[in-house]
This record gives C-alpha cells, sequence and structure tokens, in this order.
C-alpha cells in the first residue's frame, strides 16, 4: 500500500460515491461526477468497498475504477 499512493492524494478523500436504490452507482471527484456503475459492475464494486478495511483502501478501488480519467485540462468549478 506504501508504493502505490506516494504523494497521499488519498488522504484528502477525494472520491465519494451515492447509491440508488436500484443499485446504481455514482463516482464523484471532488464532487463532480466522472463514472456510473449498473448491474454485475455495481454488484462488484459494493462487495469490494464493503470488505474494504479503511478509507484509504476505499480510495484507492474508486481510483481503480475510476481509470485515467484526469488529463490536465480540467476546468475547476
Amino acid at each position: 500500500m506504501d508504493n502505490i499512493d506516494k504523494r497521499n492524494r488519498l488522504d484528502d478523500e477525494p472520491f465519494n460515491f451515492r447509491v440508488t436504490k436500484d443499485n446504481t452507482v455514482f463516482l464523484d471527484y471532488y464532487g463532480s461526477q466522472v463514472k456510473v456503475l449498473k448491474g454485475t459492475e455495481a454488484e462488484k464494486f459494493l462487495k469490494k468497498i464493503n470488505a474494504a478495511e479503511n478509507t484509504t483502501q476505499e480510495q484507492l478501488i474508486m481510483a481503480k475504477i475510476t481509470g485515467n480519467f484526469k488529463r490536465g485540462n480540467e476546468r475547476k468549478i
């Protein structure tokens, strides 16, 4: 775990998620929606999140699922 987040960016907890009644998962990055998970993809995500031992592991799971979405040209809201 120490080699994964060398700059400690996950300590700020930039990722958040919301689950709807029909188990649709919305992943947010600093309050902006970046990914929507439905069906089996959402079920797998929720199992991983429930198995996480702490918030840093939860943040890492969300970071891996969102993938490489940042390119450096995003506007600040």
